[in-house]
């Protein structure tokens, strides 16, 4: 059932009835929600993923000071080895 109003008029304004019904309006507020819900989620997910790759770069960045670290102290230790005998 559709409820139509006249216009109503506040000081100088006329404002125009409306003939949506409240079902239709709730089902245009739930698909407003969804798609803010979806956008939400996708965005959340693309940053998530963003923050992965930037620890995978960080992890392989210190992996690669660590080995060069480590061939650095072998060789030091070598080093040392051949001044002491």
């Amino acid at each position: 059932m559709t409820i139509t109003r006249p216009p109503r008029t506040i000081g100088n304004m006329t404002f125009a009835a409306t003939t949506t019904t409240w079902p239709e309006a709730a089902i245009a507020i739930a698909g407003v929600a969804l798609v803010g819900a979806v956008a939400v989620v996708v965005v959340w997910q693309a940053l998530a993923t963003w923050r992965t790759r930037i620890a995978v770069t960080r992890e392989q960045a210190y992996r690669t000071l660590a080995e060069q670290t480590a061939r650095q102290l072998a060789d030091l230790n070598r080093r040392l080895d051949e001044v002491d005998r």
